[in-house]
C-alpha cells in the first residue's frame, strides 16, 4: 500500500506551492494520488497516441483520410471507454463521430472533438509535420511538433488519456460523458449540424450541464483565459473570371493586349475595395453594422482586467508585430478585437505566380476570404448581406462560393460550466482570467442555441503553439514549474470532471 505522504507528494501537479487543493466530490481521499500514478504509468502510452493520431491527417479541404480520419476517431473512443460508439452519417457523406458513457453519475458532461487539420507545406517545417517529432523547445521543455499537436489533437488526446487514467487505477469518471466529433472544422463545419441534429445524439447532448472543446493554451506564466463566448465565422471564395463576367479573356492571353482588352483580376481587387474602409481596417459591408451588439459594461471591465494581467510586448513579439491596429493602446486593441466584425482576406490568387514573371493576362481570379461575426449577427444575415453589396454596386458575375461557417457563440458567467471551470483552475493552482469573447470561432452555437441550448466553451492546461502555422507543437514534458506538462494536463482533465460533479 503507497504511504500517504508519498501520495500526497504525487498529487502535486504545478510546482512547489501548487496541489490539489481538498474536493469533497472525490469518493476517496487519495482517488487523484491513484489516477495520477496510473497517468504516470500511461505517461509514454499517452505521448505515443498523440503521435499516431497526428501521423494520419483528416484534411477536410483536400478530402483526404476523410473515412480513415472517422474510423480512426471510432477507434480512440472506444479505447477510452465510451459505448455505442458509430460514425453519424450527413447529406454530403462526410460523417461526424458520437459516443456515450454511462457511469452512473447524476451530472453528464458534453465533450466536442475535431479531427481535421489545416493543410501544410513540409518545406516550411522544422521537422515534417506527420513525424510528430519529440523536440526541445526552450523555455518550455520537450514538445511534440506536428501538424494538429495543439489544434487540437494533444489537447484532445490528453483529456483521453485522463479517462485511460482513471480506468487503469479502476476509478469511475464522477460524470456521464457524451462526445460528438467531426472532421470538418477547419472548412467551418458545412455538415455538423445535422450530425448534432440527429435524434439520438440531440437527445444525449440535451442532458449535458455543459460541453467544450480541450484546449491547452497557458501562457508562460501559467495563466489561462475562460472564454464566455466565440466569434462567429463564414469562409468563403470571391471568384471573378472572364466567363462569367461577360468582359476580358475567358483563358489566359497575352499581356500586351491589357491596351484593349478588360482584367478579371482588376475586377477582383475593385470590388475587394468596396468591403472595407480604404484603410482597410473596417468593414464597409451595406447593412453590416446593423444588428452589432456593443459591449456590455461587465465585458469592457473584464477586458480591462486582461490587459492588466497580459503581456503586451510579449504578445505583440509572440505575433511578430510592432504596432496595433490604428496605433490603439493595449486595452482598447483587446476591446476592438472583442467587439469588431471582420473581413479578412486569407489568399488572393491569380495567374502566374511562380519563379521570375510571365506575361499574361489572367482570366480568373480568386479571393479566400473569412469574415469574424459578433453578437447579434448572424451567418445567414452576413451571407445575405455580403451577396446584396456587391451586386447593389454591379458585381453580380462576381461568384460567391461559401464553404462553411456558423454563428457566434455566447456562454453566462454564472453558467455551471463555467463555474466548474473556474473552480478547477482555483484548485489546480492556475490563474484564470475571463474573456467575454474569444476572437477566434468554433462551432460552439450548434451548442448554445435551440435545440441543443445548453453552455458550451473551452477548458484544459497545458500548452502548445503555431496552430495552422509551421512547427505547430504540444508540450508533453515541462521545464516551466508553471505550465503544465502532459501528466499535469491530463489531471486537469479529472479535476474539471469532479468539479462539475460538485456543483448544483
Amino acid at each position: 500500500m503507497h504511504d500517504r505522504r508519498t501520495l500526497i507528494r504525487n498529487s502535486l501537479l504545478l510546482g512547489a506551492g501548487a496541489a490539489f487543493l481538498p474536493n469533497r466530490a472525490f469518493a476517496k481521499a487519495d482517488a487523484r494520488a491513484a489516477i495520477r500514478a496510473a497517468a504516470i504509468k500511461n505517461k509514454a502510452a499517452d505521448i505515443k497516441r498523440i503521435q499516431d493520431w497526428i501521423g494520419l491527417p483528416t484534411i477536410a479541404a483536400e478530402n483526404l483520410n476523410i473515412a480513415q480520419g472517422a474510423a480512426y476517431m471510432e477507434e480512440l473512443a472506444r479505447a477510452a471507454g465510451f459505448t455505442g460508439v458509430r460514425q453519424v452519417p450527413t447529406s454530403s457523406g462526410i460523417p461526424g463521430v458520437f459516443g456515450v458513457m454511462d457511469n452512473g453519475a447524476k451530472t453528464t458532461l458534453g465533450i466536442y472533438f475535431m479531427y481535421d487539420v489545416k493543410q501544410f507545406d513540409p518545406a516550411e517545417w522544422q521537422s515534417h509535420p506527420l513525424e510528430a517529432r519529440i523536440v526541445d523547445k526552450p523555455g518550455w521543455g520537450k514538445v511534440i511538433m506536428g501538424r494538429g499537436a495543439v489544434n487540437q489533437k494533444g489537447p484532445e488526446a490528453t483529456l483521453l488519456a485522463a479517462l485511460h487514467a482513471m480506468k487503469t487505477a479502476g476509478i469511475k469518471p464522477p460524470v456521464n460523458l457524451v462526445l460528438v466529433a467531426e472532421g470538418e472544422e477547419e472548412i467551418g463545419s458545412p455538415n455538423f449540424r445535422q450530425i448534432v441534429e440527429t435524434p439520438d445524439v440531440l437527445a444525449a447532448l440535451r442532458k449535458c450541464a455543459g460541453i467544450f472543446i480541450p484546449a491547452g493554451w497557458q501562457g508562460p506564466n501559467g495563466e489561462v483565459q475562460v472564454n464566455l463566448g466565440s466569434k462567429g465565422v463564414i469562409e468563403l471564395e470571391l471568384i471573378a473570371s472572364g466567363e462569367k463576367w461577360g468582359r476580358g479573356p475567358k483563358d489566359d492571353i497575352h499581356s500586351s493586349l491589357k491596351a484593349m482588352v478588360d482584367s478579371p483580376v482588376w475586377r477582383l481587387v475593385t470590388a475587394l475595395n468596396t468591403l472595407v474602409t480604404p484603410d482597410g481596417n473596417m468593414a464597409a459591408i451595406d447593412g453590416w453594422f446593423e444588428n452589432v451588439r456593443k459591449l456590455t459594461p461587465r465585458e469592457r471591465e473584464l477586458i480591462a482586467q486582461v490587459a492588466a494581467a497580459g503581456n503586451e510586448a510579449q504578445q505583440k513579439q509572440s505575433l511578430g508585430v510592432t504596432h496595433w491596429i490604428d496605433n490603439l493602446p493595449y486595452n482598447q486593441a483587446l476591446e476592438r478585437l472583442a467587439q469588431e466584425p471582420t473581413v479578412n482576406i486569407e489568399g488572393l490568387v491569380a495567374g502566374y505566380t511562380g519563379p521570375g514573371g510571365k506575361t499574361i493576362l489572367p482570366g480568373k481570379a480568386t479571393a479566400k476570404l473569412d469574415l469574424r461575426l459578433v453578437p447579434n449577427q448572424t451567418r445567414a444575415e452576413a451571407e445575405r448581406k455580403l451577396r446584396a453589396h456587391l451586386d447593389a454596386r454591379g458585381f453580380q458575375d462576381i461568384e460567391m462560393k461559401v464553404s462553411g461557417g456558423y454563428d457566434p457563440t455566447e456562454t453566462a458567467e454564472d453558467s455551471r460550466l463555467i463555474r466548474a471551470e473556474l473552480a478547477t483552475y482555483r484548485a489546480l493552482g492556475v490563474t484564470a482570467n475571463l474573456n467575454p469573447r474569444l476572437a477566434g470561432s468554433w462551432p460552439g452555437a450548434v451548442f448554445t442555441a435551440p435545440p441543443v441550448s445548453i453552455p458550451a466553451g473551452h477548458f484544459g492546461i497545458g500548452s502548445g503553439s503555431g496552430a495552422h502555422a509551421p512547427n505547430e507543437w504540444y508540450l508533453v514534458e515541462s521545464t516551466n514549474p508553471k505550465v503544465a506538462g502532459i501528466t499535469d494536463a491530463t489531471m486537469g482533465y479529472v479535476e474539471m470532471m469532479y468539479q462539475l460533479a460538485a456543483l448544483k
